[in-house]
């Protein structure tokens, strides 16, 4: 009989992770367009518990909203406006390319990464939205349909749990993709592979009506290199490669620095939630508690 595969360190982690995230509400950032029963506040006006107001009756409005109490008592009729709730399906664009993979000896990147996947997808999920995963790849990506089935968030480890970072897949058009079919997306990348046309994408989903999230993983290492490193290379793309010594390295961390500010910049002005973590340096729980901490909605 064949013995069962040992679960890897990384599936272990999360098993700690979903358990330190177990009660996290994840609201809406935006008020949704459909009515679909579920947990956030929709732009559609119905007739839910969660009372608004009244505003007077209307020609071609349904007799059964009208608040019949209110009639016999003034001989007017109004109808009662209260706020309908609605699911929010949200999906995950996990950038799996080679540079997450670094640095090479703990793939801190790729581990913050995928614990920020799971940790999230599991609050979005307890909160009954659906969730799924679109893992791009070169030679075969994962594309997992948002649901809230049990077997969902398992599928989601076993699928990360089983990939190592490699090749250069561009992200921008599984992100514009998914636009129609999610309500919330979730971009999980350190933005260093086709960064101008994934920002581009994420604006044009911004600008539909979706609420868009991009956290940005970086290593300790990228922001303080050590001084110990003489040659560099491009993880994408091993032809290139460029000696480090004190006079490129100030002028790496400038540029850095700066193209960071711009990514950053770039999506906020385009409407996207931008967050960024250091990898190794910030628990995957308290990650998770940042981006799906409550903010104020978003006038309809």
């Amino acid at each position: 009989m064949a013995r069962a595969s040992q679960p890897s360190p990384l599936e272990n982690s999360f098993a700690e992770l979903l358990d330190a995230v177990r009660g996290i509400r994840w609201l809406a950032n935006v008020r949704l367009r459909s009515g679909n029963p579920g947990a956030h506040v929709s732009r559609l006006r119905g007739a839910s518990a969660e009372f608004m107001e009244y505003r007077p009756y209307r020609q071609g409005d349904f007799p059964g909203r009208i608040d019949w109490k209110l009639f016999a008592r003034s001989d007017r009729a109004y109808i009662r406006l209260s706020n309908d709730h609605a699911v929010l399906p949200t999906i995950f664009v996990l950038d799996a390319s080679a540079s997450m993979a670094f640095p090479e000896r703990t793939h801190a990147k790729w581990k913050q990464a995928a614990s920020a996947a799971v940790g999230l997808a599991s609050v979005a999920r307890n909160g009954g939205d659906p969730v799924g995963l679109v893992l791009p790849g070169e030679e075969g990506g994962v594309q997992l349909r948002p649901g809230t089935r049990l077997s969902v968030l398992q599928e989601m480890i076993r699928a990360v749990a089983d990939r190592v970072p490699a090749g250069s897949a561009p992200l921008a058009a599984a992100v514009s993709g998914i636009s129609r079919s999610a309500g919330r997306i979730v971009i999980i990348s350190d933005f260093l592979g086709d960064t101008d046309d994934l920002v581009a994408a994420a604006a044009r989903c911004a600008l539909s009506g979706c609420e868009v999230h991009a956290l940005h993983i970086v290593a300790a290492e990228e922001l303080s290199p050590s001084g110990s490193f003489q040659l560099v290379r491009d993880p994408e793309d091993k032809s290139i490669r460029r000696p480090l010594s004190e006079g490129t390295l100030d002028q790496y961390l400038e540029g850095f620095a700066r193209w960071r500010d711009e990514v950053a910049r770039d999506l906020a002005n385009a409407g996207v939630h931008y967050t960024m973590s250091v990898a190794g340096e910030e628990p995957a729980a308290h990650l998770v508690r940042r981006i799906a901490s409550p903010r104020t909605l978003a006038p309809s």
